[in-house]
């Protein structure tokens, strides 16, 4: 009896086992396709949202519910009198303000509509116009952030002022996007900073070895594979992710050096991070005040428009985008800083 269950958890073992080494292979495929897409247009449509208009149907409810009766007809009467006669003047002197919004996560799976977006609003942005992003990003891998802050690097090369504003989290990656503005605005106690590059992976190589169970790896190239999850990782290989993570942090801290003059690197770009006050003392930002109190500000000089990509996803993507964003969401919460 007891060889049998011996026999049957050693049954169990190599049958897990193997149920992960499928799984990992059909996330590998998922994301295959995942990129594929991204690379391929699938069309999609451009949504553009009056701000101005929605914070005035916001007053118009708002009075109606808590004014008398004959109050709110007279403002309406004034509103309607002065949205005619702003009708007659020529919208087109008065400069704008374009609202993007940025929810990052680990692959920054985002970007393809943040490109689109982008696009679009050079094609019809001019210099008297202004661009804010509102930007919540814990960061995740190096190249996907690096495309999503080159795309926000289109809207400074053409003159257009960029504000990136944070209410809950600028970091790692996402203040690589951050620092790129001309302007950085952050709530009190947003997250920002963490200026530095991490690697990390489980390594399963003495549990298949108790087990009984071989992994081969074959390449091509000394360093074609440095640390594995299944095979024994070496001293060389840690020693050679080390060299390239320093690497990455040199490249990352000359980026924010580009475009965030005379910030102390030596001082912020330890992986740590700071609160907003902390942050704008640091000089990582420079202004405290939330993205909805900067807008406002803002409405009685501009003309407000938020835009969004709406892509077409195919029914595979939308199957699996579920999950995605989940196992997103998950991995989040486990890097995010605590705060």
């Amino acid at each position: 009896m007891l060889d049998a269950l011996i026999d049957y958890g050693l049954f169990t073992a190599k049958a897990l086992t193997l149920l992960a080494l499928v799984g990992l292979f059909v996330l590998l495929l998922l994301r295959a396709r995942q990129a594929g897409a991204l690379s391929h247009d699938e069309g999609g449509r451009l949504e553009v949202i009056d701000l101005n208009d929605r914070y005035t149907d916001m007053v118009d409810t708002l009075k109606f519910a808590t004014q008398p009766r004959k109050a709110y007809k007279r403002w309406l009467k004034a509103e309607r009198k002065e949205e005619k006669a702003r009708a007659k003047a020529d919208r087109a002197d008065r400069p704008r303000l374009f609202v993007l919004d940025f929810h990052g996560d680990l692959m920054a799976t985002e970007v393809g509509g943040l490109r689109e977006s982008i696009s679009a609003l050079l094609l019809e942005a001019s210099h008297d116009d202004e661009v804010l992003v509102r930007l919540d990003n814990a960061g995740g891998a190096v190249h996907e952030h690096g495309l999503a802050a080159s795309q926000l690097l289109r809207i400074r090369a053409q003159g257009i002022p960029l504000t990136v504003a944070v209410d809950r989290v600028a970091a790692s990656g996402g203040y690589l996007m951050a620092c790129v503005a001309d302007r950085i605005l952050a709530a009190p106690f947003a997250i920002i900073g963490s200026i530095g590059v991490l690697a990390q992976l489980p390594n399963f190589h003495r549990w298949l070895e108790r087990r009984d169970i071989d992994f081969e790896q074959l390449t091509a190239g000394e360093y074609k594979r440095t640390l594995s999850v299944f095979g024994e990782n070496t001293d060389e290989g840690r020693a050679k992710v080390l060299q390239q993570l320093e690497e990455t942090h040199q490249l990352f801290k000359g980026f924010i050096r580009e475009y965030r003059k005379g910030l102390d690197l030596d001082k912020v770009a330890t992986g740590e991070y700071w609160h907003g006050e902390q942050a704008l003392a640091l000089g990582l930002v420079d202004a405290l005040t939330t993205s909805d109190d900067y807008l406002l500000a803002a409405r009685g000089q501009r003309d407000l428009y938020r835009l969004r990509w709406r892509a077409k996803k195919r029914p595979w993507s939308r199957l699996f985008g579920g999950a995605r964003a989940l196992l997103g969401r998950l991995a989040m919460a486990v890097v995010r800083p605590p705060g």
